[in-house]
Parts: C-alpha cells; structure tokens; sequence
C-alpha cells in the first residue's frame, strides 16, 4: 500500500469521523423549550419527539413478530431523538377505522399519556388523516403515525443536495391530504372585500386559506421534482458511462443497520459515517474496488430498507434506487445478530420487487457475525444457499467475499493474446481495466498482453492480436 493510498483512506475516514461528531454535536434539552402556538395559520408543525408512548395493532402474524415489530418502532423514535415511555399493543383484525384502536382503548391510551406525562402517541402503522386527528382529540397530545416518523428521521440525517429534495418531496406528499388548520382559519376567503359580498370579482366564496396552501404545496412538489429529474440525469449519464466502460456495478442492499457502510469502508476505505443508529446513512455513495485477481468493479451503498416502508419515500428515492436495479449484483447485507434476520431478509426482497431489481443476482452477506449466535448464522446458511458470512468490523470473512463477488461477476468471454504498441497505452489500460490480466511483457515491438476481455474489448484488441484462445 503505498503512502498516498494510506493517507487518502485515512482523510475519508476523519471525513466519517467529522460528519458523526457534527451530527452529535447539538442536543435537545427536555423541558426548557416552548412552543409558540398559532405561528401559522396552517397546522405544519416540526416533530418535537421528547417523551413518546407507542401502540400498534396486531393483525396478523405471531405476538414474536408483533413485538419485533413494536420495538423496531422504539428504536426510530430513538433515533429521532425521543425517549420511550411505554409500548402497548392490542390484538384486532383489522385497525379501527376511526381511532386505529378503538374508542375504548383510545380512552385507556389517554389515560397513559397522562400517568406517564408523555407528550407524544406514535403509532405503529400509517394511520388516515381521520385517524389521526381524531385520536388527537381522544388522548390531547400530538399523535403521528410509523411514516412520519420515518420521514423525521430521513430529514435530520439528509446530507446531499439530491437527498434533502427527495426527503422534502416525500414530506410534502405526506403532508397534503393531511394539511389541517388552526380554529376557522381555513375559512378565510382570499381577495378584496370578499366577505362582504362587495367587490368586482368578490362575489362568491373565492378561494379558502386551506386550497392556498395546497396549492403553494403543489407547486413546491412540482419544482422538487423538476430538480430530481435534472439530478436523475446526471446520475444517468454517470451510470452510462460505467457502462461504456464495461465496469461491473455491485450494489450494497439490507435492512437499515445491518452493517452497510461498515462493509462499504472495509472493502474500500470509503470513510462513510458509521453509526450504531437506524437509517444513519441515507446519500448513496459509488466506490471503486477490485477483485482478487485485480479485476475493477464499483460499489454502491444505498439507503437502507425497514418493514412497511413508506411509499412516498421509495417513490422520492426512486432515482436512486435505480443503481440497484441497474447492477451486476446485490450484496444482500443480512445483520447475523437480529432476533428475526428472516423477516428482515423478506422485507428488503419486497422492496427490491417493487423497484424492479429482484432480478439481479444476489448474494447475501451475513454479517456481524462476531456477535451472533452460531446456531443463528448456521440456521441462515442453510435457509440462503448463496451466502457468505462475514464481519465488516473485524475483517472476517472479507477475503472469501471478494472471492465469490469475482466468481458471480459478468463473465470475460474472450482470452486473447496481444501486442501492443507503446503508442497506444490507453488501449492497455482499457485491458487492465475491464479485463483479467494473467501475463504482461514488455518487448522492443510493444506491450505484450495474455487476458481475458469482454466481447466489445476483444473486437477492439483484434488488429493487435498474435494468436487467440
């Protein structure tokens, strides 16, 4: 390794060490803040998440994974900052229509609230306008639903310019069916003297204060998406011309916390930020890596998956996504140490058919397996035949995986044998590049080259070939 190497993998890994300390560097005090009421006419109030009680439904499934459930749920609203008071969970068919859990229950929930002095219900599931602000009235705390709360999450860890536009496009496609107001705010006519009836133009009801906002919503969401698009085609043209250049793409999929981005650092030294918390990473980041043999390949680390992902945020990250659906191969990153790593593993698979990448090849990485149980790992060898198990903090494992991502790799179809000139050293590192090189000689007529190519590159290499395999 040479020095400039090592100080360029060390400069990437301050940068993860930095952006860690940044994020960490403010912190809420409970208690000493005030809330101005009435600063909008619009009810658009920020998540203040200090002291929350979950409660989910149970409808299907066993209590194991009703529970697994509710304490994912937990660890989101610790993510966002929160701390959780207590979890409750009741067992319905279905969700109650109007209050999710029921009149009666609602009323046992407000009586929590007040026992535990919480100042935020968050329910485990993603609840209707109606919903929402009728068990609001019930328990008279703020009440959100699982993709709020995801969605509060996604806007403090957004980093990129591409990734604070895609988490802003999913909140205001949250927000607008449920924009509420304050009071009879909402009935206030724009426009002249409207409301006496008197005025060119005024006549009539004109427009209300709620259909303004919607409309100021709309048309944000319409530049959002104009700036997606551009960034989209930047990522495209990016994406192409790997592909021009024969560079295989391998993208690093899981469940959130799964290990990620500790195995995108170990495998490149990409010095991404690293943090034991849910959806800590969310701007994809590409890196280059090579195979055993040398062969170039890029990786892709994306946004981390969760059970009932919101839609708004996987139809906001869409373009993003695509790397996925795009690549040569999935690691499929698997936490080894999870209480139900098999659920995990169905979840992120039901996000990959819904962007169209179950397709590609995968191979799934069990990692973290210097703190799980060996019956575990063992268990999931045998559940996923195409796996490999791996530690991306100490480096076990790391080895073999390089070695399979080589073997499931596009094949090198053509062996051919070259020579050439020293005029044309781009064409010998195209070679290297896109192909396996197994023996390289330096005569007095040019570069003598033994490798196996793709088929584009070994139409490109005949003029200079000397005898073919």
């Amino acid at each position: 390794m040479t020095a400039a190497y090592s100080e360029d993998h060390e400069d990437q890994a301050i940068n993860g060490d930095l952006e860690l300390a940044e994020r960490q560097a403010l912190r809420r005090v409970a208690g000493l803040s005030t809330e101005l009421r009435d600063v909008t006419e619009v009810e658009y109030r920020a998540l203040r998440l200090e002291r929350v009680v979950l409660i989910g439904v149970w409808t299907e499934g066993d209590v194991r994974q009703a529970e697994n459930s509710l304490r994912e749920l937990a660890l989101l609203a610790e993510t966002a900052g929160s701390q959780v008071l207590e979890g409750l969970m009741q067992r319905r068919s279905t969700p109650d229509p109007a209050t999710y859990v029921g009149s009666g229950k609602a009323a046992e929930l407000s009586d929590i609230v007040i026992a535990t002095g919480a100042d935020t219900v968050i329910c485990d599931g993603e609840l209707a306008p109606g919903q929402l602000r009728q068990l609001e009235e019930i328990v008279k705390v703020k009440v959100i639903d699982r993709t709020a709360l995801i969605l509060d999450i996604f806007a403090q860890h957004a980093r990129s310019r591409e990734g604070k536009a895609q988490v802003e496009l999913a909140q205001l496609n949250y927000l607008l069916p449920r924009l509420r107001g304050w009071g009879g705010n909402l009935s206030r006519q724009v426009g002249g003297r409207a409301a006496g009836g008197v005025g060119i133009g005024g006549r009539g009801p004109g427009e209300t204060k709620i259909e303004l906002d919607r409309r100021r919503i709309r048309t944000r969401m319409a530049k959002l998406r104009r700036q997606l698009s551009g960034m989209a085609t930047a990522r495209d043209t990016k994406r192409a011309e790997r592909r021009r250049r024969k560079v295989p793409s391998v993208a690093i999929a899981g469940y959130t916390n799964a290990g990620k981005s500790s195995l995108l650092n170990r495998l490149t030294g990409a010095g991404v930020l690293v943090e034991d918390a849910l959806f800590a990473t969310l701007d994809p980041t590409v890196r280059r890596a090579s195979t055993p043999s040398g062969r170039a390949f890029t990786l892709t680390d994306t946004v981390g998956f969760v059970r009932h992902l919101p839609h708004q945020l996987v139809e906001a990250f869409r373009s993003t996504l695509e790397e996925v659906g795009d690549a040569d191969l999935i690691l499929h990153v698997v936490d080894g140490s999870e209480v139900d790593p098999e659920a995990q593993i169905d979840a992120v698979r039901e996000v990959l058919r819904e962007i169209g990448a179950d397709t590609v090849p995968e191979l799934v990485v069990i990692n973290k397996v210097d703190a799980a149980d060996p019956l575990a790992v063992v268990r999931l060898q045998r559940r996923e035949s195409r796996s490999v198990v791996v530690s991306a903090r100490s480096g076990a494992g790391i080895e073999d995986l390089l070695v399979a991502i080589e073997q499931r790799l596009p094949g090198l179809e053509h062996l051919v044998q070259v020579l050439v000139p020293y005029d044309r050293g781009d064409v010998v590192a195209r070679v290297h590049e896109q192909g396996e090189v197994f023996a390289q000689e330096h005569t007095a007529d040019g570069t003598a080259l033994h490798a196996r190519v793709p088929v584009s590159l070994a139409a490109e290499l005949e003029r200079y070939t000397t005898t073919t395999a």
